[in-house]
């Protein structure tokens, strides 16, 4: 990917879990080792919502990052937070940091979603930089997820954050990328726009992007890196063929309800033996057979060799 300072190719990976819920460690440490085998991967995403963050408590994100920087060092690693009281994401950001993060991605309260006021998601994010110490990315939610979504007005006035120095684009529609990456070019040209629409990597990256933070890239890391690369060359056709084979799986993964689209993941995973158990932490319920096999059914062109 392109060599901004801030950008580049990470992979929001998942946290393994036994039966029980517990944090399956060494499963976690061969998840990360696995992904980053690809070489491209310029770091991480963890905590997110592929990585169930929502579920863990303070002390396991913390656990979590630590063992990414022990397996990775030289990798950035970025680290979700995602409370809804401003002083809990706050001090989730600091745990994190203190266990090592490169920076802090902060994802909206999901009760933003019933409509948030402009005022309370400047001073959540401004209270969250201030307690980071250091790199903050912004994540621009889906169109269709109601205050997740950051209108042009708000978006300028997170920019204006000084710490502010990328933004996970999960707009889900291109022309919506679009918009966020010609405003944030225009007021903040220093701010990296990663592209995280799984199923429009191919249409956002010829757009023009500086990375992208996507689920995908902990499954099938190797395509993501051969989709920027394609699109870098200049050869749409190979592009274009690589998307096709992504679209179906995004859209298997993704599929309604969103919410288990981490237990989509996780079966994928575990199906490949690389994972243990494709168990999420409750109330997260298994993914059931005929779900998985067609989630089999959408990866399989993806496993394919030599086309890409």
């Amino acid at each position: 990917m392109a060599a901004h300072p801030h950008g580049g190719l990470h992979a929001a990976t998942i946290c393994p879990m036994r039966a029980d819920g517990a944090l399956d460690l060494d499963s976690l440490g061969a998840h990360f080792a696995a992904v980053l085998a690809t070489e491209g991967l310029d770091g991480l995403l963890l905590n997110g919502h592929a990585g169930e963050g929502v579920f863990l408590s303070r002390d396991e994100a913390a656990t979590v990052v630590r063992h990414a920087k022990a397996i990775a060092p030289a990798k950035r690693v970025l680290a979700a937070v995602s409370a809804e009281a401003t002083a809990e994401a706050a001090a989730d950001a600091r745990a994190a940091r203190a266990a090592g993060a490169d920076g802090i991605m902060v994802f909206a309260p999901f009760s933003w979603a019933l409509g948030a006021d402009p005022r309370a998601i400047l001073a959540h994010h401004k209270g969250i930089a201030e307690a980071a110490e250091g790199p903050v990315y912004l994540f621009q939610g889906s169109v269709g997820s109601g205050g997740l979504h950051y209108a042009p007005d708000t978006l300028a006035a997170l920019l204006d954050i000084e710490a502010v120095v990328g933004i996970k684009e999960g707009s889900w529609e291109t022309r919506a990328y679009e918009d966020t990456l010609r405003q944030t070019r225009a007021l903040r040209p220093d701010v990296a726009v990663m592209a995280s629409g799984d199923e429009h990597l191919f249409a956002c990256f010829q757009l023009g992007s500086d990375g992208s933070a996507v689920s995908l890239a902990a499954l099938v890391p190797e395509l993501i890196v051969a989709l920027d690369a394609a699109t870098r060359a200049k050869d749409t056709d190979a592009a274009l063929a690589i998307h096709r084979k992504l679209y179906p799986l995004a859209q298997a993964i993704y599929a309604r309800p969103g919410h288990l689209a981490a237990a989509r993941l996780k079966a994928c995973l575990a199906r490949l033996g690389r994972i243990d158990s494709p168990a999420c932490r409750a109330p997260t319920p298994p993914i059931d057979p005929a779900e998985a096999e067609r989630l089999a059914v959408a990866l399989a062109p993806c496993l394919e060799p030599g086309d890409d």
